[in-house]
């Protein structure tokens, strides 16, 4: 069974072409449109990896993070944070909320790929 990943971005282009990248290596891939959706969607299926975007409405990234850590089943999932934001205080507030990881945007396709295979 292939390995299955939630991304969420609230900006559909950027959410589809992400799950496109990932499609395309063989992963299963779920998508949400924020924070609120990949909970609903974490809630009804586990996930083994979740990359998701830090500014979206109704519930953000870091947020997203701390909600899924709540949950015993993604305790070891790597959840990755892909976002325009780079500033040293909000990558410190992500990995204390349980960041695995901090991607900027625009990202690379190998790179993400390198990533998410490490973890995955």
């Amino acid at each position: 069974m292939n390995k299955s990943i939630l991304v969420v971005d609230d900006t559909r282009s950027m959410r589809k072409m992400v799950a496109a990248v990932l499609a395309a290596a063989g992963y299963d891939v779920a998508e949400a449109g924020d924070g609120i959706e990949a909970l609903e969607a974490a809630n009804t299926r586990r996930f083994d990896l979740v990359v998701t975007d830090h500014n979206m409405p109704r519930m953000d990234g870091v947020t997203l993070v701390r909600e899924l850590r709540q949950l015993a089943e993604y305790d070891t999932v790597a959840l990755i944070v892909l976002s325009t934001e780079v500033d040293p205080a909000l990558k410190q507030k992500g990995r204390e909320a349980g960041a695995t990881g901090w991607m900027a945007k625009p990202f690379d396709p190998q790179r993400m790929l390198d990533i998410v295979g490490k973890f995955i």
